[in-house]
């Protein structure tokens, strides 16, 4: 199907969107594409979104989220060292 679109921007917007290669057929439907995917993504993270915020737990402290780090580097660097 072949649709004719007529878009307003500015010069500093449609120089910009030019070199990149968004004013041709094939990148204007590219940026479509993908966002009808991202629309397909909303209601998941939403969804997502609700789980964790439903979750009874209180939320982490700086110091908590340091010691997961921490845990997670010691236990890549202990996976590296067994190589």
């Amino acid at each position: 199907m072949t649709v004719n679109v007529t878009i307003d921007l500015s010069p500093a917007v449609a120089r910009r969107a030019a070199r990149r290669g968004l004013l041709k057929p094939d990148g204007i439907g590219r940026l479509i594409e993908r966002e009808i995917e991202l629309d397909k993504s909303i209601p998941d993270f939403r969804r997502i979104v609700a789980v964790l915020r439903a979750q009874p737990d209180e939320p982490m402290t700086m110091d908590e989220i340091q010691a997961e780090v921490q845990a997670c580097r010691d236990e890549r660097r202990s996976c590296e060292s067994r190589r």
